[in-house]
């Protein structure tokens, strides 16, 4: 028997399907120590002597806030500015010109982009960065034609996200200095995203086995680093539903060591200089010529 406060087989295995169950992460049976070194301070706090009590409280919590809780502690929140730079240069040099196109032709109103696991804030507001600097050196283009969605599963991070404020470890993670001059306010240690990049991005929490009506249509989709900590079935199950919610021939960023094969054939892979998107496939020409 594990000493007290420790977490034996049983335990690993009801609180792992238990957060499966929650929120689609998968842990293998070689992350128990995860387990038990991510909810142990939580279990106590919660008058909690050992796994089994916690798990118990855990499901006999009508209103859902001790899930959240457990959720929060088992996120992975690794994030940094401009993370693996090719999303954002094929934003930059491909995607925003075929549909600023469109706004000029009248053909839409609005590029839609979702940030999906958002965490505190880097991936969307990056995106910002890049869609102000490309309305800079194009007249005429607003901020108020870009609408960002950016969405969480842990609420805390959404806090985090929401205030846009970061310490200087946090600031330091791949921005560039030009850049943390032009969107960002110093303030001591503490280093503020400026309004108008504030101001383009809309977070709200969502549980990706949730219903995705929340996001509504969107022309691209940021799910990147996410789909490693998902089983199978549900790789399936969310890129299906990205698919449908993408507008015809959208486009989807994947994490650098993520892939579709295996998983679905609703995309049509995409090359640009070293980085991989991926097309919906939908009725028409697949947008091409942008390998180079």
């Amino acid at each position: 028997m594990p000493p007290a406060n420790r977490i034996d087989q049983n335990e690993f295995r009801m609180m792992r399907d238990y957060i499966e169950k929650s929120c689609g992460i998968h842990i293998t049976e070689d992350k128990m120590y995860l387990v038990e070194t991510r909810l142990t301070t939580l279990m106590v706090e919660n008058g909690c002597s050992t796994f089994m009590q916690f798990y118990q409280k855990a499901t006999a919590d009508k209103t859902n806030g001790l899930r959240d809780k457990i959720v929060d502690a088992m996120t992975t929140n690794e994030t940094l500015w401009f993370r693996d730079k090719s999303p954002f240069e094929i934003l930059d040099s491909v995607l925003l010109d075929r549909y600023v196109a469109e706004i000029k032709s009248g053909k839409r109103s609005k590029v839609r982009i979702w940030s999906a696991a958002s965490s505190t804030g880097q991936e969307p507001y990056s995106i910002a960065m890049v869609i102000l600097d490309y309305i800079r050196r194009h007249p005429g283009l607003r901020s108020d034609q870009f609408d960002i969605l950016a969405t969480d599963i842990s609420p805390s991070v959404l806090f985090l996200a929401m205030a846009g404020r970061y310490d200087n470890l946090a600031i330091s993670r791949g921005m560039d200095d030009s850049l943390k001059s032009k969107y960002f306010t110093q303030n001591g240690k503490v280093w503020a995203v400026r309004d108008e990049v504030k101001n383009m991005v809309t977070f709200k929490k969502l549980n990706l086995q949730e219903p995705l009506a929340v996001v509504g249509k969107r022309d691209i989709v940021f799910c990147r680093n996410v789909l490693i900590y998902f089983a199978d079935t549900f790789k399936r199950d969310i890129l299906k539903r990205i698919a449908q919610l993408l507008r015809p021939d959208g486009f989807l960023f994947l994490g650098a060591s993520e892939s579709i094969i295996n998983y679905t054939s609703d995309f049509q892979m995409q090359r640009y200089t070293r980085g991989l998107y991926y097309q919906a496939k939908a009725s028409g020409a697949v947008y091409a010529n942008t390998i180079r």
